[in-house]
């Protein structure tokens, strides 16, 4: 695995059916490198920190693959990568194969597989339709939060380097399959 693309939002106030929403999920790419600290990305905007940010959740990370299945289903959208609000798109991530606990050196930090994304109403904000979010919990391509223990900058054509593997904990698409459950979905 490598990253593709390191996307940093800005605070953006959006007028969706006559209510302000306030989000960072625009993100978009940047020709520099970001530094990861321990509870989000710097220069990053967090404007939910209830859910979004904190220590098991510091970076957000998509599959560069999953885009192929979602751009057949919005054609019309203006696609760029960090379009899910992620900070780290990667080639081949692969939920099915990456389990909690997990822990890869990227760049210079050091990054430990936490949770999947589950998706909210700002991802509906962001497509302009909020079909995405019933959609986006129905297919096991959430993506994957990761908690940082060493601090550091990464950049685009960074590699994935595992370090610690944890086969016994459950993969990212189970926990995500489980949380799917719960809510009935």
């Amino acid at each position: 695995m490598k990253i593709v693309a390191t996307n940093i939002g800005e605070r953006k106030k959006v007028d969706w059916k006559g209510k302000t929403v306030i989000t960072g999920i625009f993100k978009f790419p940047v020709e520099t490198s970001i530094f990861l600290d321990v509870e989000k990305v710097k220069e990053d905007a967090i404007c939910d920190k209830e859910h979004h940010g904190g220590v098991g959740q510091a970076v957000y990370a998509y599959s560069e693959k999953h885009y192929t299945y979602w751009k057949e289903l919005y054609p019309d959208l203006d696609w760029e990568l960090g379009m899910f609000g992620e900070n780290l798109t990667v080639d081949n991530l692969d939920e099915r194969k990456l389990h909690v606990g997990d822990t890869f050196k990227v760049g210079e930090v050091i990054i430990e597989v936490t949770k999947p994304r589950q998706p909210c109403m700002k991802l509906g904000v962001r497509f302009n339709d909020m079909k995405i979010v019933k959609q986006f919990w129905k297919q096991d391509l959430p993506g994957v939060y990761f908690k940082i223990l060493q601090t550091g900058f990464v950049k685009t054509g960074d590699k994935f380097e595992q370090i610690i593997s944890c086969p016994q904990n459950p993969t990212i698409a189970k926990v995500y399959q489980e949380k799917r459950t719960k809510k009935g979905m």
